[in-house]
Protein backbone atom coordinates (compact mmCIF):
# COMPACT_ATOMS: atom_id res chain seq x y z
CA UNK A 1 0.00 0.00 0.00
CA UNK A 2 1.17 3.75 -0.44
CA UNK A 3 1.58 3.83 3.26
CA UNK A 4 4.25 1.50 3.13
CA UNK A 5 1.94 -1.82 4.54
CA UNK A 6 2.88 -4.90 2.91
CA UNK A 7 -0.12 -7.22 2.24
CA UNK A 8 -0.43 -11.08 1.21
CA UNK A 9 -3.27 -12.13 0.42
CA UNK A 10 -5.32 -8.48 0.85
CA UNK A 11 -4.01 -8.60 4.85
CA UNK A 12 -1.63 -6.85 6.44
CA UNK A 13 1.57 -8.74 6.99
CA UNK A 14 2.08 -8.11 11.07
CA UNK A 15 5.22 -9.05 11.80
CA UNK A 16 8.44 -6.62 11.23
CA UNK A 17 10.70 -9.63 10.83
CA UNK A 18 8.77 -10.89 7.67
CA UNK A 19 8.21 -7.68 6.05
CA UNK A 20 12.24 -7.50 6.39
CA UNK A 21 12.95 -10.82 4.93
CA UNK A 22 10.80 -10.11 1.91
CA UNK A 23 12.25 -6.73 1.43
CA UNK A 24 16.01 -8.82 1.81
CA UNK A 25 15.23 -10.64 -1.13
CA UNK A 26 12.92 -7.75 -3.22
CA UNK A 27 14.61 -6.94 -6.84
CA UNK A 28 12.97 -4.73 -9.32
CA UNK A 29 13.59 -5.37 -13.27
CA UNK A 30 14.46 -2.87 -15.64
CA UNK A 31 10.63 -2.91 -16.89
CA UNK A 32 9.70 -1.52 -13.82
CA UNK A 33 8.28 -4.75 -12.07
CA UNK A 34 9.40 -6.15 -8.72
CA UNK A 35 9.76 -9.60 -7.62
CA UNK A 36 10.98 -11.42 -4.86
CA UNK A 37 14.08 -13.23 -5.97
CA UNK A 38 15.65 -16.50 -4.09
CA UNK A 39 17.77 -19.38 -5.35
CA UNK A 40 15.07 -21.76 -5.55
CA UNK A 41 12.27 -19.44 -7.62
CA UNK A 42 11.71 -16.23 -8.44
CA UNK A 43 7.87 -14.64 -7.69
CA UNK A 44 6.51 -10.94 -9.18
CA UNK A 45 4.63 -8.92 -6.68
CA UNK A 46 2.64 -5.81 -6.79
CA UNK A 47 3.52 -2.31 -5.58
CA UNK A 48 1.46 0.27 -6.00
CA UNK A 49 3.75 3.17 -5.89
CA UNK A 50 7.35 2.28 -4.37
CA UNK A 51 7.72 -0.71 -1.42
CA UNK A 52 9.23 1.60 0.82
CA UNK A 53 8.37 5.40 2.88
CA UNK A 54 11.04 7.34 4.36
CA UNK A 55 9.34 8.07 7.86
CA UNK A 56 12.19 10.20 9.64
CA UNK A 57 14.49 12.19 8.96
CA UNK A 58 17.99 12.79 10.67
CA UNK A 59 20.21 16.36 10.37
CA UNK A 60 23.72 16.30 11.05
CA UNK A 61 26.13 19.75 10.38
CA UNK A 62 24.46 22.47 8.83
CA UNK A 63 25.23 24.94 5.68
CA UNK A 64 27.97 23.00 3.14
CA UNK A 65 28.67 20.00 5.37
CA UNK A 66 25.66 19.45 6.54
CA UNK A 67 24.77 15.30 6.29
CA UNK A 68 20.57 14.07 5.34
CA UNK A 69 19.52 10.80 6.46
CA UNK A 70 16.12 9.02 5.92
CA UNK A 71 14.76 6.05 8.44
CA UNK A 72 12.53 3.91 5.85
CA UNK A 73 9.44 2.21 7.35
CA UNK A 74 11.92 -0.86 7.88
CA UNK A 75 14.46 0.86 10.03
CA UNK A 76 16.74 1.05 7.90
CA UNK A 77 19.05 4.43 7.63
CA UNK A 78 19.59 5.65 4.01
CA UNK A 79 21.82 8.75 3.52
CA UNK A 80 20.88 11.63 1.21
CA UNK A 81 23.69 11.79 -0.72
CA UNK A 82 25.18 11.40 -4.66
CA UNK A 83 24.62 7.82 -4.62
CA UNK A 84 21.05 7.88 -2.91
CA UNK A 85 19.60 11.07 -4.34
CA UNK A 86 16.59 12.81 -3.31
CA UNK A 87 14.42 13.95 -6.47
CA UNK A 88 11.00 15.11 -7.15
CA UNK A 89 8.87 12.79 -9.07
CA UNK A 90 5.61 13.79 -11.05
CA UNK A 91 2.42 12.28 -9.27
CA UNK A 92 -1.05 11.33 -11.08
CA UNK A 93 -2.53 14.47 -9.34
CA UNK A 94 -0.61 16.87 -11.24
CA UNK A 95 1.66 17.74 -8.52
CA UNK A 96 5.35 16.17 -7.30
CA UNK A 97 6.37 14.01 -4.12
CA UNK A 98 9.84 13.57 -2.78
CA UNK A 99 11.60 10.18 -3.49
CA UNK A 100 14.95 8.73 -2.13
CA UNK A 101 16.80 6.41 -4.25
CA UNK A 102 17.67 3.32 -2.57
CA UNK A 103 20.66 0.13 -3.33
CA UNK A 104 19.28 -2.33 -6.37
CA UNK A 105 17.14 0.45 -8.33
CA UNK A 106 14.55 0.42 -5.50
CA UNK A 107 12.91 3.97 -3.98
CA UNK A 108 11.12 5.04 -0.85
CA UNK A 109 8.84 7.68 -1.00
CA UNK A 110 9.25 10.57 1.42
CA UNK A 111 6.59 10.70 4.27
CA UNK A 112 4.76 14.20 4.27
CA UNK A 113 5.80 14.83 7.42
CA UNK A 114 9.37 14.48 6.61
CA UNK A 115 9.12 16.20 3.21
CA UNK A 116 8.09 19.38 5.35
CA UNK A 117 10.84 19.00 7.14
CA UNK A 118 12.75 19.28 4.17
CA UNK A 119 10.95 22.20 3.21
CA UNK A 120 12.05 23.56 6.50
CA UNK A 121 15.69 23.08 5.18
CA UNK A 122 15.17 24.63 2.20
CA UNK A 123 17.39 27.25 1.01
CA UNK A 124 17.76 29.28 -2.63
CA UNK A 125 19.63 27.24 -4.99
CA UNK A 126 23.16 28.74 -6.02
CA UNK A 127 23.01 30.70 -8.59
CA UNK A 128 19.51 29.22 -9.67
CA UNK A 129 15.57 30.10 -9.73
CA UNK A 130 14.86 26.95 -7.29
CA UNK A 131 15.02 25.69 -3.89
CA UNK A 132 16.28 23.20 -2.48
CA UNK A 133 18.58 21.38 0.38
CA UNK A 134 21.92 20.24 0.30
CA UNK A 135 23.93 17.07 1.80
CA UNK A 136 27.04 15.33 1.86
CA UNK A 137 28.12 17.70 -0.49
CA UNK A 138 25.03 17.42 -3.25
CA UNK A 139 22.53 19.78 -4.31
CA UNK A 140 18.68 18.05 -4.43
CA UNK A 141 16.33 20.50 -5.54
CA UNK A 142 12.68 20.57 -3.91
CA UNK A 143 11.28 23.50 -6.37
CA UNK A 144 11.84 25.44 -9.00
CA UNK A 145 10.81 29.34 -9.36
CA UNK A 146 7.65 28.39 -11.19
CA UNK A 147 6.35 26.58 -8.43
CA UNK A 148 7.05 23.32 -9.88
Amino acid sequence: MRDGTWLYRGSPIERPAIVKLFASILHRASDGSYWLVTPAERTRVHVDDVPFVGVELAVRGEGATRRLELRTNLDEWVPIDAAHPLRMKPQPRGDTAPYVALDGGLEARVARNVYYELVELAEPEPGGDGVGVRSYGAWFPLADASGA
